[in-house]
């Protein structure tokens, strides 16, 4: 997918409230080494790093647009490298394995947290936060616009909060804590929730559409105001996950 950090950072500010939650979650322990999978700009690694005053981190995202961002965050002992999630590995484990709504764009997420957790030290953490609205209109319509176009939709690899618990159990962290939060964003008024999903979630169905984008756009945009209604401001709410856990 190319991400436009531009449009994803239209609201910057509501999307940093669930970083804020995850980082409270973690332990800070004495110079720990840490991996940001899904950094993006590096802004709020820059802010993780800093926070848990880590000996070492590393921010891993698989656009390069977004990336070109991160020299201005980049450090002495905070690095930053383009490479696919999928892919990640290390002969080096970390202390924190932090993904702040990255892991929604993975698929089968047992085999892929089972292979995380395989790659932290004997008292590591990880930390997670996904989104988790796929019933709400805005991602709902999204799925039904591209089904009436013929177009293949997203399916989102998402899986009950009690499913990442008993996860996270079999996977042997001994203390754990998996919720789900709805967040309530206040936004000027029902179209500006088109603009916000054009950052992050329409990203995947513009690549899906190809040449028809603007065609699936224009009819995603008329069936979701149908749906939530025009309104001014509107009060737009959005699920996430949250999950941490250490052994």
């Amino acid at each position: 997918m190319s991400w436009n950090p531009n449009q994803y950072e239209r609201f910057k500010a509501e999307r940093k409230q669930p970083f804020t939650d995850l980082l409270s979650l973690v332990e800070r322990r004495p110079h720990m080494r840490v991996v940001d999978l899904g950094c993006g700009t590096g802004e709020l690694t820059r802010e993780l790093h800093e926070a848990l005053g880590a000996g070492e981190t590393v921010g891993i995202d698989n656009s390069q647009t977004m990336l070109l961002k991160s020299s201005a965050f980049g450090g002495e002992t905070l690095r930053f490298e383009q490479g696919d999630i999928e892919a990640f590995v290390t002969d080096r484990p970390y202390d924190l394995i932090f993904s702040n709504a990255a892991l929604q764009w993975v698929d089968d997420h047992e085999p892929l947290f089972t292979r995380l957790t395989s790659f932290l030290a004997a008292h590591g953490q990880l930390a997670v936060q996904m989104p988790a609205n796929e019933t709400h209109a805005s991602h709902q319509t999204a799925f039904d616009v591209a089904t009436e176009l013929g177009i293949e939709p997203r399916r989102s690899p998402m899986q009950p909060p009690e499913r990442y618990a008993e996860i996270l159990h079999h996977l042997g962290f001994a203390r754990q804590s998996v919720r789900l939060q709805i967040y309530g964003h206040v936004l000027d008024s029902s179209s500006d929730v088109v603009e916000w999903v054009k950052g992050t979630l329409l990203t995947d169905y513009e690549r899906r559409a190809g040449n028809r984008w603007p065609e699936f756009l224009t009819r995603y945009r008329e069936r979701l105001i149908e749906r939530i209604g025009d309104k001014r401001p509107y009060f737009f709410t959005y699920r996430r996950i949250l999950i941490w856990g250490t052994f």
